[in-house]
């Protein structure tokens, strides 16, 4: 069986490898090694393709429910956004470390647009972050919630779609990587999220109708 220099380094088998960071990844893009939008995050140092295929299709392919919860989510959010003095964020860099620079489908930042013309969200900038999941479910449980929780980000959705439920995860522990208070709500159910004294209230019965 042939192994992979990854994952001889995985073992420690192989000498380390050199992480990119995110002055490096923004270099390739400046330097047009990498296309501006392509849809590509930086995770744990290295380059990898977000998934927003649907469960059994091609990775390259964008799920048609994803792209629906997607403009759900714009429509629902963007004026709510204001009532805070947030904005909406879709599909674009949140700086989370020096090696981690993941593209979330959704964000409430902190502010207003022109906040940000000199640098990328960071943790301090981000109440809530949302990930819509389709074939990415585990990845958003696993290695999405470790990199939202080491940096503190207080709130995490993951709109789980073949399960047809919001995960909402609370209370970040950065020594574990994990939130310690993990809900799931299910149709009939709606998930509410408050900020700056305004409430939201999302039924979950209309994200998969």
């Amino acid at each position: 069986m042939v192994t992979t220099f990854l994952e001889e380094a995985a073992r420690g088998e192989a000498p380390p490898l050199v992480p990119i960071t995110v002055e490096l990844y923004h270099q390739m893009i400046d330097n047009g090694i990498l296309r501006d939008g392509d849809p590509i995050e930086l995770i744990d140092g290295l380059l990898v393709r977000k998934d927003r295929s649907a469960r059994g299709e091609s990775i390259m392919s964008h799920g048609h429910r994803h792209t629906f919860l997607v403009k759900y989510f714009l429509r629902l959010l963007v004026d709510w956004c204001r009532t805070c003095g947030c904005h909406l964020q879709i599909q674009l860099p949140v700086a989370l470390s020096d090696i981690n620079a993941p593209e979330p489908d959704l964000c409430i930042v902190r502010g207003r647009e022109e906040d940000y013309i000199g640098r990328h969200p960071s943790p301090a900038d981000l109440p809530l972050v949302i990930e819509i999941a389709d074939s990415s479910v585990s990845t958003d449980r696993s290695t999405k919630q470790r990199l939202y929780a080491t940096a503190g980000i207080p709130v995490y959705w993951i709109v789980n779609i073949p399960d047809a439920q919001v995960e909402v995860y609370e209370q970040p522990d950065a020594a574990s990587g994990k939130y310690l208070r993990p809900m799931i709500y299910r149709a009939g159910q709606t998930v509410r999220f408050s900020l700056v004294d305004q409430t939201l209230d999302i039924d979950v019965s209309r994200l998969f109708a």
